[in-house]
């Protein structure tokens, strides 16, 4: 099995910054694409940014020139997010596409959530 970890939230001020990480652990697999998701209270999960295996990214519209996605070599996704609004305030979800090789087996993978809250 493949466990995502998030860390990075936290309590922040209209404008500041934070940076999300996540890590993802196990053994025989693989992974593809991953993103980040999140969620305020209320409202429907939504899709803030994805990073392909090949380093092809996309960012909604609405933290698009804010966030930033990136990943490293060791199956690792970042979320820069710089000049963060109070409607940022939600719980982010690290999200992967593993493969796990030994079972020929691809799933949706997700981590347990961070939460960030803009607000002064």
């Amino acid at each position: 099995q493949v466990q995502l970890a998030e860390s990075g939230g936290g309590l922040v001020q209209p404008g500041g910054s934070l940076r999300l990480s996540c890590a993802a652990s196990g053994s025989m697999f693989s992974i593809n694409g991953m993103g980040w998701y999140r969620q305020a209270p209320g409202k429907e999960r939504e899709l803030v940014a994805s990073i392909t295996r090949s380093g092809r990214t996309n960012v909604a519209d609405s933290v698009k020139g804010r966030f930033t996605i990136s990943r490293d070599y060791a199956n690792t996704v970042y979320l820069q997010m710089d000049s963060l609004k109070p409607e940022d305030t939600a719980v982010y979800y690290c999200n992967a596409e593993v493969f796990l090789i030994d079972r020929l087996r691809e799933y949706n993978s997700w981590g347990r959530g961070t939460q960030v809250t803009v607000s002064s």
